[in-house]
């Protein structure tokens, strides 16, 4: 196995040993493969918003020495042979709302940008399925298969900003992977160049497929590392004609937690999605909107509701509520219906990540994910980190898949660096809590490189020299994405 030695300091743009630098000579060949105009260089303000995603602390961040916007499979397969030939690397990059540095270019090289390809090339209702190309953003598709009757049910949260290949690149998932999944279960095809520069075409319109190995569900949640998609075929579903959701508050997280298994093994409803808040979130999310407290609430679950008949849909929530407030000592719960309502009741779970920003300093976004019946246990041992590290660990997250998002937040009554110097320490910590718990450190967001330094504590290194084979096959001189995963 090929052995990189590599020598950031996190500028960017730097030459490690391996790799060369991008020289005016091969920004020309760049320029006649995409045109003058698709290509950036030398121009460090207008490279500045290709060089972090959505990831807080800012040394993640990493400048490419040029930025190149392509078009086509065929622009980007002779960018790869021209950057195997010249060993330079290359990060593909999407929309920029990833939270793991998975799309930064920490070996700095060229960054190639999949904005421009971002049409809608098929909507095929006999076979439901749509065609993509990966630039266009998943709210736009949602938006448009609506018009037919459908839906894509693998979306994220983050659906207004994010791209169809960032989504597929990340496995991304959300807040309907209860009843849905994530991403990966509605990918059937994939169009990719591969990392030496050859087009690639795996799957299509069909539901079923053992011919060879299931390439399609490899490059799913690959993080840009095994290829880049240029064309990608999603399994769409009909769209449910009702929708209701509910807002319950619940007295301790303990009991909002408990109830959250019994609405599926009791009643045997599946809800779309099941939303958690606890105490401390939802006590910032409200001050940062100015909203009256919840008063003696330890927790809140936000549940969804979908089919394609009202009276049966809300007839489940019903006996939703029944349940929680007889089994599970419910303080109050309301039912919304119409896009108004269900706004009302949502707003705080949506603006919980800008009130942390707004509260203080965010050292480290998390995404953990533990088997569903250890989300109360892994919350418990959250709130003792918090205690013993003298940071904030405010929670949310999906409870009816088992992901919770951490978030680490600087106590804005400590001065100087503060929980900073003690974050390594803190996280260690909490990643082998997850792995105990049978756990793992991500369940949504990837590794990247924010996380990488971490793999090793959940797996092992069998696991891991598997992945890096898979890796130097498809890409022999690590030029495509380097510097994640592993």
């Amino acid at each position: 196995m090929i052995e990189y030695a590599y020598d950031v300091d996190g500028g960017g743009g730097n030459l490690q040993p391996y790799y060369n630098a991008v020289t005016k000579d091969i920004v020309l060949k760049l320029e006649d493969i995409v045109g003058s105009k698709n290509v950036i260089f030398a121009a460090k303000e207008k490279m500045e918003p290709y060089s972090h995603d959505e990831t807080h602390a800012h040394e993640y961040a990493c400048f490419p020495e040029v930025v190149v916007q392509v078009i086509s499979a065929a622009e980007i397969s002779e960018i790869m042979k021209l950057a195997n030939e010249a060993r330079i690397p290359v990060t593909p990059r999407g929309a920029g709302s990833g939270l793991s540095g998975g799309a930064v270019p920490v070996m700095g090289g060229i960054l190639l940008s999949l904005e421009r390809m971002n049409r809608i090339l098929e909507i095929d209702r006999e076979n439901l399925v749509a065609v993509v190309e990966p630039g266009v953003i998943t709210n736009d598709l949602n938006n448009k298969v609506q018009q037919e009757g459908l839906f894509f049910a693998g979306y994220p949260m983050s659906l207004e900003t994010c791209f169809v290949g960032g989504n597929v690149a990340e496995n991304a998932g959300g807040g309907r992977a209860v009843k849905y999944g994530v991403t990966g279960r509605y990918v059937l095809g994939l169009e990719m160049v591969l990392p030496t520069g050859e087009i690639a075409v795996f799957g299509g319109k069909r539901v079923k497929d053992v011919t060879g190995y299931n390439m399609v569900q490899l490059m799913v949640g690959s993080e840009g590392t095994l290829g880049i998609f240029t064309r990608i075929i999603l399994k769409l579903l009909p769209l449910p004609q009702a929708k209701i959701d509910m807002l319950v508050l619940f007295p301790h997280v303990s009991s909002a937690l408990n109830i959250v298994p019994r609405i599926m093994t009791e009643l045997r409803i599946i809800p779309t999605g099941i939303e958690f808040m606890d105490r401390l979130s939802l006590e910032i999310a409200c001050d940062y909107l100015s909203e009256k407290q919840y008063s003696g609430v330890g927790a809140i679950l936000l549940i969804e509701m979908d089919g394609n008949n009202r009276e049966q849909v809300l007839e489940e929530c019903l006996q939703i509520g029944e349940l929680c407030h007889e089994q599970g000592g419910a303080l109050d719960s309301f039912v919304a219906e119409g896009p108004g309502e269900q706004e009302k009741i949502w707003r705080v779970r949506k603006n919980a990540g800008e009130a942390y920003t707004a509260l203080g300093t965010i050292l480290s976004a998390e995404d953990l994910v533990v088997p569903p019946s250890k989300i109360a246990e892994m919350i418990s041992q959250v709130e003792v980190l918090s205690r013993k590290y003298g940071v904030l660990m405010p929670s949310f997250g999906h409870v009816g898949d088992g992901n919770l998002h951490v978030t680490i937040i600087k106590d804005p009554a400590e001065q100087g660096e503060g929980g900073k110097e003690r974050l390594p320490a803190l996280l260690t910590e909490l990643y082998l809590l997850t792995k105990e718990m049978g756990g793992t450190i991500s369940g949504e967001h990837g590794i990247g490189h924010k996380r990488k330094q971490y793999v090793p504590l959940v797996l092992g290194e069998t696991e891991l020299a598997a992945m890096r084979q898979i890796k130097t096959a498809l890409d022999p001189n690590n030029i495509l994405n380097p510097g994640k995963i592993f």
